[in-house]
């Protein structure tokens, strides 16, 4: 159908009122949509203070402490614990358990996330599906205050619900970009917003360091000061999240094919196996997916090994590994925006690929680093940073525009579901280097297969016929 007129526009006074008809984001007034945009961003803003503070530094370690405790209740808290705990019957131990933690609550979210994506998009509601999600993982967040002591069993708990909300709330999260973006508009857009979800996740991560380094001397423990930052990051993201609720406004669902009589549940389901179906209608979406989940694993595992890598094979501190995570998220929010920048000249396209030889070159000057160096371990951060964002963030946005419309939910929990489903491919490589070479520096260089593989893939994706296909609008550039 040729639509002629823009639809009305919710009142001004009432951001949370429901447009009465779904729009293509062209169609929405400039003014509009830079409004909503600038809401948008905020999410990102809101749940990196999580990612980072919770999920990347503080949780992991600090969790193992408490299992070593309950398994190991009269050693010393950096002593090695040899007594394993019962998980549901299963010995665990104590030091595995986060990362066991970790696999599972990715496992489960791979399974969980289409069918939420599926309901999304025959929900008129994602706004406000978006936040409810945010506030139960900034719960869950939050209560992570409680694990004390040899309360492993809570933090597991609350654990899994938190990265299970934040999965959900990224899903809505990026289907909503293909609503308030043109296609013209969505990698400056998607950009900025990963640009400022490293601001505001890098700043609240310094001021918990300052909080943790200087805790003795402000009368608090070390325990404390840690269960102080996982509740502030959990305020924080709930906080920030009633930004985009209310900046946002909810639109009704476009037109899907019926699949058939049931609940909204049950048609969920349908549609998911529908979309999976005629997935292989859409070669160039499919192979940009394929793509995406090859270098995108390369790039979490350099995330998830370089605090390694830089304490067990150069030799740094652990304050110097702080430093250089703090270093890598300011530096990502200038590495996002000029990416951003970039791909308004060149295409979104050939600045992914262009990155990835940039992602080549990471593993390879980490593999000749010497020991001990750490101004040259901090020129590397740099780089990291600088590609970081920008590879994730244009990816997120050259994706939404090979998903069919109507569908962006459902496509967008398959891209985090495959995304998290696959994400330990590059651990399992890193580690079976290791333990064959025992050398850290060649299971380094190793991860390059993913960047090769994955800009190979990249390289036979034919973005304008992937978009036409797609039935969207091509950019100027792609």
């Amino acid at each position: 159908m040729i639509r002629t007129a823009a639809p009305a526009a919710p009142p001004r006074g009432d951001p949370q009122a429901v447009s009465t008809q779904p729009s293509a984001p062209e169609l929405v007034p400039a003014d509009e949509r830079r409004r909503e945009q600038r809401a948008w961003y905020f999410y990102d803003w809101a749940n990196s203070a999580y990612v980072t503070t919770t999920a990347t530094v503080l949780f992991g370690p600090y969790l193992t402490v408490v299992a070593k405790k309950a398994a190991c209740p009269d050693l010393p808290s950096d002593a090695r614990c040899g007594t394993d705990l019962s998980v549901l019957g299963i010995p665990v131990s104590p030091g595995s358990l986060a990362l066991y933690t970790v696999t599972f609550a990715t496992l489960v979210s791979a399974l969980v996330l289409p069918v939420v994506g599926a309901v999304v998009d025959r929900s008129g509601h994602k706004r406000t599906i978006m936040a409810r999600f945010a506030w139960g993982g900034a719960l869950a967040a939050g209560l992570m205050f409680l694990v004390a002591g040899d309360n492993w069993q809570l933090g597991v708990l609350l654990q899994l619900v938190a990265s299970l909300c934040l999965g959900c709330s990224l899903v809505v999260y990026d289907a909503i970009l293909c609503e308030i973006a043109t296609p013209d508009e969505r990698d400056g857009v998607s950009s900025r917003g990963w640009a400022l979800g490293y601001l505001g996740g890098g700043l609240l991560l310094a001021v918990n360091l300052g909080l943790l380094t200087f805790a003795e001397s402000i009368g608090l423990s070390t325990s404390t000061a840690v269960r102080i930052s996982l509740l502030s990051a959990g305020i924080w993201w709930a906080a920030f999240t009633f930004i985009p609720y209310r900046g946002l406004r909810d639109r009704p669902p476009a037109s899907l094919e019926p699949v058939g009589e049931g609940n909204l549940v049950g048609q969920s389901f349908k549609q998911l196996g529908a979309t999976l179906r005629h997935l292989r209608g859409y070669p160039n979406t499919l192979m940009f997916l394929v793509a995406y989940l090859f270098f995108n694993d390369g790039i979490q595992t350099v995330i998830t090994a370089s605090s390694i890598f830089g304490q067990e094979e150069l030799g740094f501190d652990s304050s110097q590994l702080v430093i250089t995570i703090l270093l890598v998220q300011f530096v990502g929010f200038f590495g996002a925006l000029g990416f951003g920048k970039v791909a308004a000249r060149v295409g979104s396209w050939r600045t992914i690929l262009a990155s990835l030889v940039l992602w080549c070159a990471v593993v390879g000057i980490g593999y000749f680093l010497p020991e001990r160096r750490f101004g040259l371990f901090l020129a590397l951060a740099v780089l990291i940073g600088l590609v970081l964002g920008g590879s994730q963030a244009l990816s997120r946005s050259l994706y939404s525009m090979l998903v069919p419309r109507g569908r962006e939910a459902e496509y967008f929990s398959l891209y985090q579901a495959a995304e998290r489903g696959t994400s330990w491919f590059g651990t399992l490589l890193f580690g079976i280097v290791q333990q064959v070479t025992d050398s850290y520096r060649l299971a380094i260089v190793a991860l390059v297969v993913f960047f090769v593989v994955g800009g190979l893939l990249l390289a036979r994706v034919d973005v304008r016929q992937g978009i036409t296909d797609a039935g969207n609008t091509v950019p100027a550039v792609v």
